[in-house]
């Protein structure tokens, strides 16, 4: 998982790291600092965690794990394209 695309999905989605834990289903009391640390990279979620957070941020889980900045780009653009249809 990339905590820079993380991160970048929060953000755009206008979330703080509180919310997007507790929307994907981490305890209130401790979500903050769970994607926090998620996005520094000091721990890595499970996979299923991510299919949580991926959903909030509408965006599809490929996107945390794609090495390449063009192809998870790419990636976006489809799978917005999709839910559009």
């Amino acid at each position: 998982m990339l905590p820079k695309r993380l991160k970048a999905a929060r953000k755009k989605a206008r979330l703080t790291q509180e919310k997007l834990g507790v929307m994907a289903g981490i305890d209130e009391s401790t979500a903050r600092s769970r994607v926090s640390q998620y996005e520094s990279g000091t721990y890595r979620p499970t996979f299923e965690m991510m299919c949580s957070i991926a959903k909030v941020l509408n965006v599809p889980e490929c996107y945390f794990y794609t090495v390449d900045d063009e192809f998870a780009e790419a990636v976006l653009g489809l799978y917005a394209a999709k839910n559009v249809a």
